[in-house]
């Protein structure tokens, strides 16, 4: 219990287009005690992250209006110091080889491939959240 006393400090973006994946995240990531938010589309993200400043963004790569390669690199490059180090997470159905070494060149800092084991996603969460 007291581990998810210190989560619930923790903000978590969750960024799809598919609101389906975002209610299963949201569940099961409010269920762990971290605080969520959400957006549908790249565009959004990108405004959300830069306002809200969350601990760690979540965030499909095929999104309309702006894809998450495209909103990362915003967010890196953004002025705000805040949000250029916060971790983002790709959520992807590629998983092969070539596309996880675009998001990491993108600026992500970990590679999911959906769909999502919520075991390996807390995993991650708490091994970025951490640093």
């Amino acid at each position: 219990m007291e581990e998810n006393l210190e989560r619930d400090q923790k903000t978590i973006l969750v960024v799809d287009d598919e609101q389906p994946i975002i209610d299963i995240l949201v569940y099961n990531l409010e269920k762990e005690g971290y605080n969520v938010i959400e957006a549908n589309d790249g565009i959004t993200a990108v405004d959300v992250a830069l306002e809200k400043r969350p601990d760690l963004i979540l965030l499909d790569i095929m999104l309309p209006k702006l894809d998450g390669m495209q909103a990362t690199k915003i967010i890196r490059n953004s002025s705000h110091e805040e949000a250029k180090d916060i971790p983002i997470v790709a959520m992807t159905a590629d998983a092969f080889d070539e596309d996880i070494k675009r998001t990491m060149q993108a600026g992500m800092n970990e590679h999911l491939t959906k769909p999502i084991d919520i075991k390996v996603l807390i995993s991650t969460l708490i091994s970025l959240l951490e640093k």
